[in-house]
């Protein structure tokens, strides 16, 4: 079977995936959005992860919003995001129209390989069932399915996909080699045979829950030590002289993945009758960790007597984390949006390497082009791109006021440098 591969979404994760895939196969990369194809064709790409000689040395590789290009395909990834709706519950909605798209143009003896985050149980119980309705096929006989999550840390230049081991599974013994076999050709790393799809499902979402849990961790430790008046990174330093002390540090935890993931699983739990007390309190501290740093803000204001009315802050960072562009759930808008409805502060956002125009149509805000001097009140160093750090903050203080308030999230300053760290 001579294997030609199509990637439907070309995000953060599909879009290495359809490139590292046509080193080794013929590929096609699918996105419902045009403008994206379009610029993708041009060897343009918004999210930074693949650049422009990458893009155009992938000869295999070609894109489409054309479904009917799909056709020829015999070897489906669905990477396309997996959201939670405003309640906090798994939105499957791009999940199940990428799963009717595929029941139009898949054919017998095909594979169809699912990577994006779900709770266990979702690719067998509410995709394939899709598949089969619209394609008029049957599951394990007529084609073939496996789960593959994804690994893709955004803004990581050193672990690529390439270099991290994949995760593979299959709806039999021998899809399962089939499947293996094609991540094989193209990922360096090797791959790890799970015994069943739910197994592959299910460690996805421990990666990330175990992350958010220890996270939550720091963020509660990092709360008790600023009432103790003890510098947490310090704490943080000298613990880890300890050879087995795992090196987590408090912060904003937003993004796509360990903001998102844990409510697929506590999802599955509750509708099971149980209820996970430790991911769930993990998520409620993370959640308030904006508001908590909000409050900080308000109280280093009233302590140096500087008025609300006329006051102005400068938050630096709008991503969701540092030396990336994507603004996918970042926590920055909560604080915002905490600041300005509680307290009608005037806030100038700035991020040089965001997209103003997504942030807008996201978020509703507006990101400063340009810092005037001696202008601002208050500097939230919030996400410490290398940019905002370049030559110690220069540009940054440069739009300080002499007394100016600094708040640095990240500790990403010398403590001697701010007024408050988490």
């Amino acid at each position: 079977m001579k294997i030609k591969i199509g990637v439907v979404g070309l995000g953060y994760v599909g879009l290495p995936l359809a490139v590292a895939a046509s080193t080794a196969f013929k590929t096609i990369g699918f996105d419902i959005n045009e403008r994206r194809v379009a610029e993708l064709s041009k060897g343009q790409d918004y999210t930074g992860e693949i650049n422009s000689d990458d893009l155009s040395m992938a000869q295999n590789l070609s894109f489409t919003s054309s479904s009917s290009d799909l056709k020829n395909i015999n070897f489906y990834i669905i990477a396309v995001p997996t959201p939670v709706d405003k309640l906090n519950k798994p939105d499957l909605t791009p999940l199940i129209r990428a799963s009717e798209l595929l029941g139009a143009v898949i054919s017998k003896g095909d594979y169809v390989v699912f990577e994006s985050t779900v709770y266990p149980g979702a690719t067998e119980e509410d995709c394939i069932p899709v598949i089969e309705k619209y394609s008029g096929l049957t599951a394990g006989r007529d084609f073939f399915f496996g789960y593959s999550p994804e690994r893709i840390n955004p803004g990581d230049k050193v672990h690529r996909l390439t270099d991290i081991k994949k995760i593979v599974s299959g709806c039999s013994s021998k899809s399962l080699s089939v499947i293996a076999d094609v991540y094989r050709k193209f990922i360096k790393a090797g791959v790890h045979e799970a015994s069943s799809i739910k197994v592959a499902e299910a460690a996805k979402v421990v990666e990330n829950i175990q992350r958010d849990t220890n996270i939550a961790l720091m963020n509660e430790l990092s709360q008790i030590f600023n009432v103790l008046k003890i510098d947490t990174k310090e704490v943080i330093e000298a613990a880890s002289t300890k050879w087995n002390f795992m090196r987590y540090t408090p912060g904003l935890v937003g993004g796509h993945c360990i903001s998102v993931d844990p409510y697929y699983l506590t999802h599955k739990a509750v509708n099971h009758g149980y209820i996970p007390d430790i991911i769930m309190t993990s998520r409620k501290i993370n959640e308030a960790m904006s508001s908590y740093l909000g409050e900080k803000i308000i109280s280093l204001m009233v302590k140096k007597k500087i008025n609300f009315s006329s006051a102005r802050v400068l938050i630096a960072g709008f991503s969701f984390k540092e030396d990336c562009p994507d603004i996918r759930n970042t926590k920055i808008a909560d604080l915002v949006k905490h600041l300005k409805d509680e307290f009608d502060i005037s806030i100038d956002i700035y991020d040089p390497l965001v997209d103003s125009d997504e942030v807008f149509n996201s978020y509703g805000l507006r990101l400063t082009e340009e810092l005037p001097l001696n202008t601002y009140d208050c500097l939230v160093l919030a996400v410490p791109h290398a940019k905002l750090l370049e030559k110690n903050c220069s540009i940054l203080k440069g739009a300080c006021k002499d007394k100016c308030i600094i708040i640095d999230v990240k500790s990403a300053l010398k403590i001697t440098d701010s007024d408050f760290r988490l």
